[in-house]
């Protein structure tokens, strides 16, 4: 085992896991105990099946696969173009939503914020985009996703409007593929966007008054990083194979990725091809009914159980009131009542036998 616990190449670095020495030494142990096992049972290997076999049936699948989607990819199109038409405004609907909403300035046209409320209505989602992004994303019109092969991966497309926030009219997020079958992220490319001054969603600009005395009278201005949607576009960037880093930092850099990744696989898997049912909040109640009806459900149970334990109190306290006048009564009657662990004196009636 490697005695350096402080620090790894990059190179041992993916976004699935960080393989530690102690888990290279438990599969080297049992490399060698199948290789024994191997030498003892080698005429019955020899009858299964070639493990050549299994990786040429896999790849087979994975082509077949590949062009399967792109196929239907190309069915999809005409729906998305319809639904861009509709969203933007480009065609009217009769009956839709387009006539219904009798509040809806006469000059506005398709369906307002569409892209940022199927977005918001998503977990993964509503928790990258802040109450600062909301003004940016009502401007999205579309978003498109595209296989790229060369390397293997997939591209994000998001189209604006021209917008009083950043100059750029397509916004793209382009993943690499180690495996897109398995799959593992090499690494992520985003757009560089070009904010008009003081637009920046991604950055704060803290200003802070100078000390009584100073010579400087010019407030002091310090620039922060802040949560944003936005910060999608400038993912992670994973360091050169012969830096070293350490395991703190290379943990970090692997959650980092994986989040990146969780939300880049959102947008192409759910949002893009069901947008309207996320618009609706069909789709959030399909994927997150179960949980919310489960809460109801307990909390319905602790109401019962609270409405069970007030009966009880009251029960209990009706009985110290009915034990009380009991009391009362026998004291009234000349009857002196039973102590603990003692009889009390028997009323005259009862002595006689």
């Amino acid at each position: 085992m490697s005695s350096n616990k402080d620090s790894f190449n990059v190179a041992d670095l993916s976004t699935g896991v960080i393989v530690a020495d102690i888990a290279l030494d438990v599969l080297e142990y049992g490399g060698n105990k199948l290789q024994d096992l191997a030498g003892k049972h080698s005429d019955v290997l020899e009858n299964l099946s070639p493990n050549s076999q299994h990786h040429d049936l896999e790849a087979k699948f994975f082509e077949e696969r590949a062009a399967l989607e792109a196929k239907y990819q190309k069915l999809y199109q005409p729906l998305y173009t319809k639904r861009y038409e509709i969203v933007t405004g480009v065609v009217e609907v009769e009956g839709g939503i387009n006539d219904t909403e009798a509040t809806k300035d006469e000059d506005e046209k398709g369906v307002p914020d569409f892209w940022l409320t199927a977005m918001k209505n998503n977990e993964v989602l509503a928790e990258e985009i802040s109450e600062r992004d909301e003004g940016a994303l009502k401007f999205l019109k579309d978003i498109k996703w595209s296989r790229i092969d060369n390397p293997k991966g997939f591209k994000l497309e998001f189209f604006f409007d021209t917008n009083p926030f950043f100059k750029n009219t397509v916004l793209t997020k382009t993943y690499h593929m180690i495996d897109e079958d398995e799959p593992i992220l090499e690494k992520a490319i985003g757009t560089e966007i070009e904010w008009y001054p003081g637009k920046c969603l991604t950055q704060k600009i803290l200003k802070k008054k100078p000390k009584k005395g100073s010579k400087n009278a010019k407030p002091i201005t310090k620039t922060e990083q802040c949560e944003s949607f936005f910060n999608f576009f400038s993912p992670p960037q994973v360091p050169d194979e012969d830096d070293d880093i350490d395991e703190d930092a290379a943990e970090e850099l692997q959650n980092l990725m994986e989040q990146d990744y969780d939300v880049g696989s959102t947008i192409r898997d759910k949002i893009i091809p069901h947008a309207v049912s996320w618009f609706t909040g069909e789709a959030a109640q399909d994927e997150y009914g179960d949980i919310e009806d489960d809460d109801d459900e307990l909390d319905e149970e602790d109401e019962d159980d609270d409405e069970e334990d007030e009966e009880e109190d009251e029960e209990d306290d009706d009985d110290e009131e009915d034990e009380e006048e009991s009391k009362t009564r026998k004291k009234k009657s000349g009857r002196a009542p039973a102590g603990d662990g003692q009889q009390g004196e028997r009323p005259p009636e009862c002595k006689q036998q």
